[in-house]
């Protein structure tokens, strides 16, 4: 009989296992990963672009045409794609995001056949439909109007503007801005951007050779690159100069506060030993921003920090709602916590917990081979290899008080810090 009085013993993670892809190459340059693992007759196949130039007086193209992209080609209407896709019991997705764009493809392997056309259908034949370009633009225009009314959004956006300027990071479209989209440039920026070298395929899940067969057959002949290489050059960042936004809303029940600083990004040596700092200033549930602000103060439900990785730097940020009449009061408390982590050793107890809950996090996201695929991907596309998560885990598990200490000084200047607040100061 079990115990149930007694915990059961305590055992640490030694090392993380990942499953590596196996790579091939079409003809026309598109690279293929695949990561073979399970027993369902289910794959994930990922078409992964980069991104083009980011335009600033065309800002929201990489977004739109990706969004855009099953709304109709030049033998189906957006309604038929998706009827061809639900018949088959398939799933399709598109995704935007700073640095690259995805469609996504969930398919029985005993379907690809019906399934993969339609894909390929859309990543050659896209026409964008003028009636489907003036809806989205009237939705996307109806949508910013209702997030523009959450102090959140309005705190976020002026945070990355102050952060990134005018690039991809900072973008924050007004409605006016969706007027500089025209179906003529959707369809030259497709052209240049939906081609195969400018693609890398992620299949995962039971893959036959059968499966790499149809995939390979279906997207080697019939999709060719154009004359023009794809732009994905970016502009560079530039900081404001100014470090403090107020947003005064006289009726707010409610403050938003943001604030964090251009940091470090994956591919820097100390990114590992500064995710263990970030976990323990507001990283997880236990950690001292919430333990202060949320559970000893009252001042909010909820708060946290986290560090953004780009290609073209980073960022730490802080982002939390506070009562109106405390907002002043909690950006005291998140000074006097930065302190601390300049000032004070972190305790044994405290390291320790934090270390198990971020290997254990790590751990427990690899839950399936589509999770073992979505960490290649952060490797892949930061131009990094498997050795970052050996680095990684050996750096949480192994990480000094002193060196977290050390760390905290080099990087956690609150004078830098960009604030934000929306709402009453």
């Amino acid at each position: 009989m079990v115990d149930r009085k007694t915990a059961p013993d305590f055992k640490a993670i030694d090392n993380i296992n990942l499953i590596r892809p196996d790579q091939k190459k079409l003809a026309n340059g598109a690279e293929i990963f695949c990561f073979n693992s399970g027993d369902q007759e289910l794959v994930r196949i990922e078409w992964i672009f980069t991104n083009l130039h980011f335009d600033a007086a065309k800002p929201l193209l990489n977004m739109a045409v990706n969004t855009m992209l099953t709304d109709g080609t030049n033998t189906l209407t957006g309604a038929e794609i998706a009827d061809k896709i639900d018949f088959y019991g398939a799933f399709l997705q598109v995704d935007y995001g700073f640095e690259q764009s995805l469609v996504t493809l969930y398919s029985l392997t005993k379907h690809l056949d019906k399934t993969l056309p339609v894909v390929k259908d859309i990543l050659t034949n896209s026409i964008f439909p003028q009636k489907e370009l003036d809806t989205f633009i009237r939705n996307q225009q109806q949508k910013l109007q209702v997030s523009l009314q959450k102090n959140d959004v309005v705190a976020r956006r002026a945070f990355n503007k102050a952060l990134y300027g005018d690039t991809i990071y900072g973008l924050a479209p007004d409605l006016d801005t969706y007027k500089t989209l025209h179906r003529d440039d959707l369809l030259v920026h497709f052209k240049q951007m939906y081609q195969p070298l400018n693609c890398s395929i992620i299949i995962a899940g039971k893959i036959e050779q059968a499966t790499l067969d149809i995939l390979t057959a279906t997207f080697e002949s019939g999709w060719e690159n154009t004359t023009v290489a794809a732009d994905t050059t970016q502009p560079t960042v530039n900081h404001a100069t100014e470090h403090f936004y107020f947003v005064e809303k006289p009726d707010a029940l409610q403050s938003a506060i943001r604030m964090g600083l251009p940091f470090i990004n994956r591919e820097h040596p100390d990114f590992p030993a500064v995710q263990v700092l970030n976990t323990v200033l507001g990283g997880y549930f236990g950690s001292r921003l919430m333990n202060n602000i949320r559970e000893d103060k009252g001042y909010t439900y909820g708060i946290g920090s986290g560090i953004s990785s780009h290609k073209q730097g980073g960022a730490l940020f802080i982002a939390t709602e506070v009562g109106a009449d405390v907002c002043k009061a909690a950006t005291i408390e998140i000074e006097k916590e930065i302190t601390l982590l300049k000032t004070d050793l972190i305790p044994d107890e405290e390291l320790s917990l934090v270390r198990n809950y971020m290997l254990g996090s790590l751990l427990g996201s690899l839950e399936n081979v589509f999770s073992h695929a979505d960490k290649f991907k952060n490797l892949y596309f930061s131009g990094m290899d498997y050795e970052y998560y050996d680095r990684y885990t050996q750096v949480v598990k192994t990480v000094t008080a002193d060196e977290l200490l050390k760390l905290a000084n080099r990087y956690l200047d609150f004078d830098q810090f960009y604030k934000v607040i929306v709402g009453k100061y």
